[in-house]
């Protein structure tokens, strides 16, 4: 454990869709003994564990906060963020554990409905089911239970799987082999050494589990960013103005940013008209992706204001 300057702490990727409870920060904020550490990203400095905490010490005046620091990728921190929610602290809604558990279906396919269970707080069964609903999440031929151990779901057809790739290139890694079948490395160790013997790749006595069968569904539509009006000249002129964005290079950048998009919407009208036929669906696809890392930002500054003044 050690202590770190609050300012150099960053919200993290959050599993409360609704964001954070002001009510509970205050209760937070009302308790005079220390309050356990929180859990942060070592890499990246965001909160994986202990939003609240920030927020209560952030608005009691700290100046630093006692931070346990967590190495992993962004996929195990989201992981340990649920699972830390789900263990202590304010309870995270079923909504948020629905998503969570979605989320976590995508980035861990072969984490078992069990495991996924246990890690969110949610029924082995409902997350099943939310497997077998959504296209998003890939397909795998086994599972990884809480206790570590690789299950196959159909055996025979990920080692057949394995046997064909193994005859078409018999100097492939096992590795590669049990990553391309959907199966663990000890089935395609044993297919091999099957084949090598001259036994069939799926042994007589050993029953195949049926596979589980994905009902496609049409993906949930992207909600459009509500529509704005023309950038503010005087909010950038006000802007312009203050030193402590004129004094640094990077306050300068975001200006310079800001002054080419308020000059160019009082062009776009021209600039639309011009762009040619051929091009228009490159520029309509960067344009997309432009007005994401506008909303991205935005949203990071927003979160960043609750910390700063969580009243």
């Amino acid at each position: 454990m050690v202590s770190v300057p609050i300012i150099q702490v960053l919200p993290g990727d959050s599993p409360r869709l609704k964001g954070e409870d002001k009510v509970h920060v205050l209760r937070l904020a009302a308790i005079e003994t220390a309050l356990p550490p929180i859990l942060v990203d070592r890499r990246t400095m965001r909160v994986i564990d202990g939003i609240h905490r920030l927020m209560a010490a952030s608005l009691k005046g700290h100046k630093v906060i006692d931070v346990e620091f967590f190495d992993g990728s962004r996929e195990e921190a989201f992981l340990k963020a649920v699972e830390a929610n789900v263990e202590h602290g304010l309870p995270l809604s079923q909504a948020d554990r629905t998503a969570a558990a979605l989320r976590i279906l995508k980035s861990h396919p072969t984490m078992s409905d069990r495991a996924i269970a246990k890690s969110t707080g949610l029924g082995a069964r409902a997350v099943a089911e939310l497997r077998r609903s959504s296209d998003s999440v890939p397909h795998s031929n086994f599972r990884v239970g809480r206790d570590g151990k690789v299950r196959p779901l159909n055996g025979a057809k990920g080692r057949l799987r394995v046997a064909e790739l193994i005859r078409e290139n018999p100097q492939a890694s096992l590795r590669q082999v049990a990553r391309t079948a959907g199966v663990s490395p000890a089935t395609a160790l044993d297919v091999r050494r099957r084949l090598e013997r001259g036994e069939e790749p799926v042994p007589s006595q050993g029953g195949t589990a049926s596979a589980e069968t994905e009902t496609p569904r049409d993906p949930m539509p992207v909600p459009n960013a509500s529509m704005m009006g023309p950038p503010s000249t005087a909010t950038l002129e006000k802007l312009m103005r203050d030193p402590s964005l004129r004094q640094s290079e990077l306050g300068r950048r975001l200006l310079r940013m800001f002054k080419e998009n308020v000059l160019g919407a009082k062009e776009m009208t021209d600039i639309c008209a011009s762009v040619p036929s051929h091009c228009l669906e490159m520029i309509i696809q960067l344009s997309r992706a432009n007005s994401q890392i506008w909303e991205d930002f935005a949203q990071e500054l927003n979160r960043r204001a609750r910390i700063v003044n969580p009243e």
